[in-house]
């Protein structure tokens, strides 16, 4: 089952909520998880971010599925899966030229907030 977990809309723009993601190899600047009624995340890459040029220029739907390991078989994997944050797995496909986010986590939207918020929100 697929559950609408968020939106993401690449930015050249910074944004004054934004922090640093860096994880697994990769980097990028995003809008807090739950910021917003909607799940609407902004994301801005530096020069050397490490991810797929289609994940940088397309937005991106992010769904919440049960099992990680089974949707993307078959898929077109972009990166992943990885863990960002304890008890949160992502993995991030393609179809038909869209980004598709797949999140596997049992966290509610408020613990993910604020795990998101502790672990990224460190003074660089």
């Amino acid at each position: 089952m697929y559950r609408y977990h968020h939106y993401g809309i690449p930015t050249k723009e910074k944004r004054a909520d934004e922090t640093l993601i860096e994880t697994e190899g990769f980097k990028f600047y995003s809008t807090p998880f739950g910021a917003n009624k909607w799940h609407i995340q902004w994301h801005r890459f530096p020069e050397d971010h490490g991810l797929p040029e289609l994940v940088t220029q397309v937005p991106h739907i992010g769904f919440q599925v049960d099992n990680l390991d089974k949707e993307i078989q078959g898929a077109k994997v972009l990166f992943g899966p990885y863990s960002p944050l304890k008890g949160y797995r992502v993995a991030m496909i393609e179809d038909q030229g869209v980004p598709i986010e797949l999140v596997e986590t049992k966290l509610t939207e408020e613990e993910l907030s604020e795990l998101e918020r502790k672990e990224f929100n460190k003074p660089n």
